[in-house]
C-alpha cells in the first residue's frame, strides 16, 4: 500500500505559465517604451537637427528594438526546452544582433543623411530603458520557486 498521491498534471502548469507572463510583460513594456521613444524621438529629433534628426531617432528606435527584443523573443520561445536548448538560443540571438547592430552601424558610418547624435540618444535610450523594464518585469513577476506538488524524488 504506497501513500504517495498521484501526481496531479496541472500542478506544475502554473511556473511555465507565470513564468511566460513576466517575458510577455517585459516584451509588452518594451514595445511601450519604445513606440513612445519613437513618438518623442522624431519629434524632438526634428526639431534638434530636421529631417536628419528624424531619420536618426527612426534608425535608433529600429536598432533597439533589435538590440532589446530578441533575447525576450528567445526566452519566450524556448521557454519549455530544456535549460541548455535556451542557453544556445539566447546566446545564438545575442551574437546575431550584436552583428546586425554593428553591420547596420558600419553601413551607415560615411552616410550623412541621419543624424549621429540623435540615434546614439534614441539608441541609449531604448536600450538601457528596455534593460531597467525587463528588470522590473522580472523583479515584481510571481514565479513560485518551487512546484506545488511535486514529490522530492
Amino acid at each position: 500500500m504506497t501513500t504517495d498521491p498521484a501526481p496531479d498534471p496541472a500542478a506544475g502548469a502554473a511556473a511555465p505559465d507565470a513564468t511566460a507572463a513576466v517575458f510577455r510583460r517585459a516584451l509588452r513594456d518594451t514595445a511601450v517604451l519604445l513606440g513612445a521613444l519613437a513618438v518623442l524621438g522624431i519629434g524632438i529629433g526634428a526639431l534638434v537637427a530636421g529631417l536628419p534628426g528624424v531619420w536618426g531617432a527612426l534608425i535608433g528606435v529600429g536598432l533597439a528594438l533589435v538590440f532589446s527584443g530578441t533575447t525576450v523573443v528567445a526566452m519566450l520561445r524556448t521557454l519549455h526546452s530544456p535549460p541548455h536548448t535556451m542557453a544556445a538560443v539566447v546566446m545564438g540571438t545575442w551574437l546575431a544582433k550584436v552583428l546586425v547592430v554593428v553591420i547596420v552601424l558600419a553601413l551607415l558610418r560615411d552616410l550623412d543623411f541621419y543624424s549621429r547624435g540623435v540615434l546614439a540618444a534614441v539608441l541609449a535610450l531604448g536600450v538601457v530603458g528596455s534593460a531597467v523594464l525587463d528588470f522590473r518585469a522580472v523583479n515584481n513577476g510571481r514565479v513560485p520557486y518551487v512546484e506545488p506538488g511535486a514529490t522530492g524524488r
